[in-house]
């Protein structure tokens, strides 16, 4: 049986990244196995799915999302999350 890799991050507001996508490091990606789509969880119940853009920029234990669509899913700056590759397609985009 495969084993979920989750790793819990931190969400931060930029505002140059497009509104449903995520900007994730490199080695974050590899070790969570993400290519296309991340899933973010929030408080274990709130379940958001994001394309993804792997950027070298993005420090190693955080998630960069837009600014606007994060005051419109309530999220505010530097919250920690549970960040992984998606299990089902029943979360919201």
């Amino acid at each position: 049986m495969s084993r979920i890799v989750e790793k819990r991050l931190k969400l931060r507001k930029k505002d140059e990244v497009q509104e449903g996508t995520a900007r994730i490091n490199p080695k974050t990606a590899d070790f969570l196995g993400i290519s296309g789509k991340l899933e973010i969880v929030l408080a274990g119940k709130k379940r958001y799915n994001f394309d993804v853009i792997i950027s070298g920029g993005v420090p190693v234990n955080e998630v960069w999302l837009n600014s606007e669509q994060m005051r419109r899913l309530g999220i505010s700056d530097n919250t920690t999350a549970t960040v992984r590759k998606p299990l089902t397609s029943t979360a919201r985009p």
